[in-house]
């Protein structure tokens, strides 16, 4: 039954075009791929750097908009918000009333900041959703119809484990951000996990830099709190640089009837990756689930797919909406007040 396993979203019947707020690597590295390869229409693009933005149309062939009050004058799209997070605000408080709109994660650079996004899609009716793509990436998909058929009966362990090497001197814009590995990396995770275990009571966390890195974060260790049933633990490290042998980005969770490997491959060897690998043993053997498609950048068309057959009265239910993308970032806010607070103190043995 493995191969029926479902793998990727639906298209819509009919379609909107896009209009794409930023020209980063971003949008040329996953998003336009994503959208061209699905069959949408890109019907402008817009940066307040119109010289990247410039390049950008000239090499994909997308009309060049040169303000925002241009982008936003563009009627029956979908916006496509590929900003940084303290953007997000600004532009949304001015697109359409009633309009439709991708944010890029995070929700914000911190939970007021996804507060703040909140309260201004709610006044102003938009349909609004958080990129958290990786729940549609093929392997997640496949994963999460398995486990919704009862393949791996009831969940009890969830782990991520990371040690590889991630080439942080790609993204100078970093550097000075006080907030990196949770709120722009394992975001991604926190966020897959509340979708397949719902919300967790609470999260033990910490995470550091490392001497080697300009970064403000670069490795995490979590402990997401579901209770005396479910064990959730996470463990990040981007700089395991000791070459490829021994490194790893990958997800094992098990259950009372069986059991889900998952590599995300394109951790590894950034950005040229790796292929994406999903295996289920119920106990006969591990069995390759053949995938078709990978997180980058199939799980984009499926992210869009997803908002625009919301958009269109297709689906009922927007999945990451703004209201359930601020619960990942009530998690990741709780992730980092658990960092700054204090270990509980070790007793000393008497005197």
């Amino acid at each position: 039954m493995f191969d029926t396993l479902r793998q990727h979203w639906p298209r819509p019947a009919n379609p909107k075009p896009i209009v794409i707020f930023g020209a980063g690597s971003i949008v040329t590295d996953a998003h336009l791929p994503a959208y061209s390869n699905a069959g949408y229409q890109v019907a402008g693009l817009y940066d307040p750097d119109l010289d990247k933005a410039r390049a950008v149309s000239e090499a994909h062939n997308i009309p060049l908009l040169s303000t925002p009050e241009e982008a936003c004058s563009k009627e029956d799209v979908i916006f496509d918000l590929a900003t940084p997070p303290d953007a997000h605000a600004g532009i949304l408080s001015v697109l359409p009333e009633g309009s439709a709109a991708l944010i890029q994660k995070p929700m914000g650079s911190d939970l007021d900041g996804a507060t703040e996004i909140l309260r201004i899609c709610r006044t102003r009716s938009l349909s609004a959703a958080v990129n958290f793509q990786l729940r549609f990436a093929p392997m997640m998909l496949a994963l999460q119809d398995a486990v919704g058929r009862g393949v791996l009966g009831e969940i009890l362990d969830f782990d991520a484990w990371l040690a590889l090497n991630t080439p942080w001197g790609l993204w100078k814009f970093l550097e000075p951000l006080p907030r990196v590995e949770i709120s722009l990396h394992s975001i991604h995770y926190l966020d897959f996990i509340r979708g397949l275990l719902g919300d967790p009571l609470g999260v033990h966390a910490k995470t550091i830099g490392h001497p080697s890195s300009k970064i403000s974060q670069t490795r995490t260790a979590a402990i997401l709190d579901y209770g005396d049933r479910v064990r959730c633990a996470l463990s990040i490290n981007h700089n395991h640089a000791f070459g490829r042998k021994h490194q790893a980005c990958e997800f094992r969770i098990c259950g009372t009837k069986g059991a889900a490997y998952l590599q995300l491959g394109v951790n590894l060897d950034y950005p040229n990756g790796e292929p994406d690998i999903l295996e289920i043993n119920t106990g006969d053997g591990w069995r390759k689930v053949d995938l078709d498609g990978a997180w980058f950048p199939d799980a984009f068309a499926g992210r869009m797919h997803q908002l625009q057959r919301f958009a269109t009265g297709e689906e009922d239910t927007l999945v990451s909406s703004v209201e359930d993308a601020w619960k990942t970032m009530a998690l990741v806010e709780a992730a980092y007040e658990s960092s700054a607070a204090p270990a509980t103190p070790i007793a000393r043995i008497p005197q």
